[in-house]
């Protein structure tokens, strides 16, 4: 069985280790987070939601996701 490389990234102040060559919207898709509904920084930039699919996560990235609330 052939073993897979893990990364160490940090999510919303959370430690949490995933797949080596993991891309951004497999980790928003694993942790069920509604993508239309959040707003998502790494590394503490804002990231275009068009291009989730193509940022590969690498070790000790800090990403932070927040929910929108409405209100009045």
């Amino acid at each position: 069985m052939k073993k897979v490389k893990k990364i160490k990234i940090k999510i919303n102040g959370e430690k949490k280790s995933v797949n080596y060559q993991s891309s951004l919207h497999d980790l928003i898709y694993s942790q069920k987070i509604p993508i239309k509904k959040v707003a998502i920084e790494l590394n503490k930039e804002i990231v275009d939601k068009k291009k989730v699919k193509k940022i590969k996560l690498n070790t000790n990235d800090v990403i932070e996701v927040v929910h929108f609330i409405g209100g009045g």
